[in-house]
């Protein structure tokens, strides 16, 4: 257990490292942790996230998530699944500045899955007959054409779960869970942070997603809740 997001991270940091960071669009996403590496201005980094942070749309030059570092320029390599309204990160891309490897969401999930399951590759049926499926080996079962997938594992996994306890044993909450919980497992080092850490045995069970053996270190940190499109109703005036 760690004081900290700059505890937890002191020692373990490196240029060049593969890093994945969980999340969902803004929900689930490992803020201090982000935040810490960016101030140590760790570069050269290939990134393994869904969507790599997006941009405020009615807060120009403002973003979340790892759009940090790419805004500073701390990444080289990025497979992820969505670049969405990221528009830093579509311009490095264009400019020859960031290699992208673009993964269709299932095939992300399930790579680093199998990774973290020990898995080396798999087949499957996305992608084919796309660029996607370029340079790939094919095979057919059933009839069906299946391209092969490797898997993806990392020096670092950043993970944000809700409750955690001094065992690392980590529960998350609701769409929080979409990469969380398999990112976890894949990174060769994982750090958690978790909006409420608890004592060992508080936490039920059954209801814990990530356990302890994934987790090399873990701390409480409550980053302010973001909301990534706003939309709401205009008031009655009447």
């Amino acid at each position: 257990m760690y004081e900290d997001a700059h505890a937890a991270l002191e020692g373990i940091l490196f240029d060049g490292m593969s890093l994945m960071a969980g999340g969902f669009g803004a929900c689930g996403i490992p803020d201090l942790c982000i935040r810490e590496i960016r101030e140590r201005k760790i570069g050269k980094l290939t990134v393994i996230s869904n969507n790599c942070g997006g941009e405020f749309p009615d807060r120009p030059g403002e973003g979340f998530g790892l759009w940090g570092l790419l805004q500073d320029q701390l990444v080289d390599r990025a497979i992820a699944s969505y670049i969405g309204s990221n528009k830093t990160f579509e311009r490095q891309h264009l400019d020859g500045d960031l290699e992208l490897q673009l993964t269709p969401q299932g095939t992300l999930a399930e790579r680093i899955r199998a990774g973290g399951a020990g898995i080396p590759a798999f087949f499957t049926t996305a992608g084919v007959g796309t660029v996607i499926a370029e340079g790939k080996e094919h095979r057919d079962f059933g009839g069906v054409t299946h391209i092969l997938e490797t898997a993806l594992t990392a020096d670092l996994a950043i993970v944000k779960g809700w409750k955690g306890d001094a065992e690392g044993n980590v529960v998350y909450r609701k769409t929080a869970r979409n990469f969380n919980p398999m990112m976890a497992s894949a990174g060769k080092l994982t750090v958690a942070e978790v909006e409420h850490l608890v004592a060992p045995g508080e936490l039920d069970p059954d209801l814990i997603h990530t356990p302890g053996i994934f987790v090399d270190r873990i701390f409480e940190g409550r980053a302010p809740k973001l909301i990534e499109q706003r939309t709401t109703r205009k008031r009655d005036t009447d």
